[in-house]
């Protein structure tokens, strides 16, 4: 039976880890995008209220997904049962969980949290107790990569029933799990082409005549690149107050057979700008999604990642400056601006 001074020590250690992985791994450009299942096993410290004083032991069984660079979500079920000389506690529960990952590298801390249902029975020489209930659940964990498809999860969580009726004589529950799992994803991460180069033929130095060099002027050299910025308006690639792009683009378009007829054109930097209506921290966010919108777009349109990197600059670096009193004169006074609900995509391209 695990106290409640060993999991503060899981709890500083999970956090501990967090910090470390932080502070000399950067974030993976690349994650596993597929489905995955997980196998559980725990053990759990059951509320005192239900009696049984003891620890029960159970398992699992996860379906989940990467949704984001950060978030995973999990849908699945566990089977818990705990006994003694008197009495059998059983609890059957439901959970929807999101999982916010710190890293997507061989190590990957997280912190969990999900809603779910659940029922508990427990049977004793003074009767029967059968509810279903809801419950909330508040937990740390960590990933770790053993391969493309397989990986080991191990996690602690709060789960708070919020207990329906009095078959118990109580009206909430608080039970702590621990839980470790065995990650199945059903296909393997994508990887890049590897471009192939044609062998150089081999010429016979019998049949083959010599070859005779003959000078030719070099060609004029070219005139030196230059770069210019391409502008577009938010108002032509999202909806209000969104970062998702609207259908049809043949803006972007342009630039991906650009982009793509041109490969040695490399570091291209999109950028987000918002207003300053808002809070600065929410035009940070929307600046830097709809720049990996652009980007993400750009990407399927066969323009390599690794050309091209996103970057939001929030409400930084105006173009106008407006003062009216009413909001819709403010926002339409705004626009080159594109603030909050719009803002200026910037892309920079080689002009030959």
């Amino acid at each position: 039976m695990y106290t409640p001074k060993k999991i503060s020590y899981l709890i500083a250690a999970l956090f501990g880890l967090n910090a470390a992985v932080l502070s000399t791994a950067a974030v993976a450009d690349d994650y596993n995008p597929s489905w995955y299942i997980a196998p559980s096993l725990h053990a759990a410290d059951i509320d005192d209220g239900f009696g049984p004083g003891s620890t029960a032991y159970g398992a699992g069984l996860w379906l989940g997904k990467p949704i984001t660079d950060n978030i995973d979500i999990q849908i699945g079920t566990t089977y818990t049962q705990s006994k003694n000389s008197y009495q059998r506690f059983y609890q059957n529960a439901y959970k929807l969980d999101a999982l916010y990952l710190f890293s997507r590298e061989t190590i990957r801390p997280f912190i969990v949290f999900g809603i779910g249902a659940e029922r508990d029975r427990m049977n004793s020489s003074l009767g029967t107790a059968d509810r279903y209930s809801p419950n909330a659940n508040l937990g740390v964990g960590l990933q770790y990569v053993l391969s493309d498809q397989f990986s080991l999860q191990a996690d602690w969580r709060k789960v708070h029933g919020y207990l329906r009726g009095a078959d118990f004589g109580f009206k909430q529950a608080s039970n702590s799990f621990l839980s470790v799992a065995l990650v199945y994803a059903f296909d393997k991460t994508p990887s890049r082409p590897v471009p192939q180069v044609a062998p150089t033929p081999q010429r016979d130095p019998i049949m083959t005549p010599p070859i005779i060099v003959v000078p030719v002027a070099p060609p004029p050299s070219a005139p030196p690149a230059r770069f210019e910025k391409v502008s577009f308006s938010a108002t032509e690639l999202f909806a209000f107050d969104s970062a998702h792009l609207a259908d049809g683009q043949p803006k972007l378009d342009g630039i991906a057979d650009a982009l793509n007829s041109n490969t040695q054109i490399n570091n291209v930097v999109i950028t987000g700008y918002t207003d300053r209506i808002g809070s600065k921290k929410y035009n940070q966010k929307l600046s830097e999604e709809r720049a990996n919108s652009v980007k993400t777009y750009l990407e399927s349109k066969g323009v390599a990642r690794d050309r091209m990197s996103a970057i939001g600059k929030g409400e930084a670096n105006p173009v106008v400056q407006c003062n009216e009193k009413s909001k819709a004169k403010l926002i339409d006074c705004l626009e080159p601006n594109r603030r909050v609900e719009v803002e200026q995509i910037t892309i920079e391209r080689l002009v030959q």
